[in-house]
C-alpha cells in the first residue's frame, strides 16, 4: 500500500514537473503576439488597423481579433513609417527570450517578405504586393529601404539576435544586400557631371527621381541621403563606396545653411497659432529638406503642388507640419571623421 502511495505521490509531481514544463515553452508576450494577429498573409505587416495608427499595446477585442482575421490576404503591407521591419526586429527578440517557435516563425515569414518584395535592381518599394499610386517606387523617404538592410545587415553579420536563423537566411540575406547596396550606388544623382546626394524616391524601372506626395517632388533629399551615407559607412569598403560617400558628404559640406536653425514660434496671426522660422543661431548648421535638381536651392512645396525657394511662401499648415529644415548633416560630419580614420 505504501509503495502505491509514493508511486501516485511520484507520478502527481511528474505530472506538475512536466505541466510546468510545457507551460515554460509556451512563454508568451503580448505585444508579440498582437504582431502575430496584425501580420497580414504576405509576411508584412500594415500602418493601420481599422483605419487607425497600429497600437501592439491595445488590448483587442473579440470583435476586432475577428475583423483582424478577416483582414489577414488585405495587400496593405509596407515598409513605410518602420512597419515590417521593427515588427521583426521585436519577434526576433521576443523569441529569444521567451523560445516561442511561433514568434520565430512570424519573424522568418517577415524576413521571407522582405526577400520576396526586392526588386531585381535591388530597390524595395514603399509597399507590396500593393503598387498603386506611389507605392511601388523605390523608398528611400524614412529609412524605409535603410531599415530593409539594416536588417539584411544583422543577418550577414549574426549580430543583434539575428544569428538565429541559420545559413539559409545568411545566403540570402547576403544577396539582398548586396543588390541593395549596388542599388544605392546606382541612384546617387549626378548634376553637372557631379555625384550629389540622393532623392527620397525612384522610379522603379528608371531609377530616376520620381514624385511622392505632392508637396514631395523629385528632387535632393538630405534626411533621407544622411541616412543613407551612414548606412553607407557601416559597408565593406570599395572604391565605388568609397567615392559615394566621399562625394555625399562634400555635398554636405558645401550646402550648409551656417549659423541659423529652424524652431516653431507662437504666432496669434496665424492660422494655427503658430509658424516655422529660419533663425539665427551661432554655431549651428541646418540644412533644408529638400533641394531642387537643377540648381541645388532649397526647395518647398505646399498642398498646390507649386515649388517655391522660401519657406514663407507655401501655407501655414504645411510650414509648421512639416519638417523642413533639420541638423541631418551633423551626422554625417560626425560620423564621417570616424569612418576616414579607419578607412586605411
Amino acid at each position: 500500500m505504501l509503495a502505491l502511495k509514493c508511486f501516485r505521490w511520484l507520478s502527481l509531481i511528474f505530472l506538475l514537473c512536466s505541466f510546468g514544463f510545457v507551460q515554460e515553452q509556451e512563454k508568451t508576450d503580448p505585444t508579440a503576439e498582437n504582431m502575430l494577429l496584425l501580420q497580414r498573409s504576405c509576411g508584412g505587416w500594415s500602418k493601420f488597423f481599422n483605419k487607425q495608427k497600429v497600437d501592439y499595446q491595445h488590448v483587442f477585442t473579440t470583435s476586432e481579433i475577428a475583423l483582424a482575421e478577416e483582414q489577414k490576404d488585405l495587400t496593405d503591407a509596407t515598409i513605410d513609417n518602420n512597419a515590417t521591419s521593427s515588427e521583426i526586429r521585436y519577434l526576433i527578440k521576443a523569441y529569444e527570450k521567451t523560445q516561442n517557435k511561433l514568434y520565430l516563425s512570424a519573424a522568418k515569414k517577415g524576413i521571407n517578405y522582405l526577400i520576396e518584395a526586392q526588386y531585381p535592381n535591388g530597390g524595395w518599394p514603399q509597399y507590396y504586393p500593393d503598387t498603386h499610386l506611389y507605392r511601388s517606387q523605390i523608398t528611400y523617404n524614412d529609412r524605409a529601404m535603410i531599415n530593409v538592410l539594416r536588417i539584411m545587415q544583422d543577418i550577414v553579420a549574426a549580430t543583434n539576435s539575428f544569428g538565429i536563423l541559420g545559413e539559409d537566411y545568411k545566403q540570402k540575406a547576403k544577396k539582398a544586400l548586396y543588390l541593395g547596396v549596388d542599388c544605392i550606388l546606382k541612384t546617387q544623382v549626378i548634376i553637372n557631371g557631379q555625384k550629389t546626394i540622393w532623392a527620397a524616391q525612384y522610379d522603379k524601372d528608371r531609377l530616376q527621381p520620381a514624385k511622392a506626395r505632392v508637396y514631395e517632388l523629385p528632387s535632393l533629399a538630405a534626411a533621407e541621403s544622411s541616412d543613407v551615407l551612414l548606412f553607407l559607412m557601416d559597408q565593406p569598403k570599395s572604391p565605388l563606396l568609397i567615392e559615394a560617400i566621399e562625394t555625399g558628404v562634400k555635398w554636405f559640406a558645401d550646402h550648409k545653411i551656417e549659423n541659423k536653425e529652424a524652431v516653431i514660434i507662437e504666432d496669434s496671426t496665424q492660422p494655427s497659432g503658430k509658424d516655422r522660422v529660419l533663425v539665427h543661431q551661432p554655431g549651428t548648421d541646418c540644412w533644408a529638406r529638400f533641394y531642387d535638381l537643377k540648381q541645388q536651392e532649397p526647395l518647398f512645396v505646399g498642398r498646390d503642388g507649386v515649388p517655391r525657394q522660401t519657406l514663407s511662401a507655401i501655407e501655414n499648415e504645411r510650414r509648421v507640419g512639416y519638417a523642413w529644415y533639420g541638423n541631418w548633416g551633423d551626422k554625417v560630419r560626425k560620423t564621417y571623421k570616424k569612418w576616414k580614420l579607419n578607412q586605411f
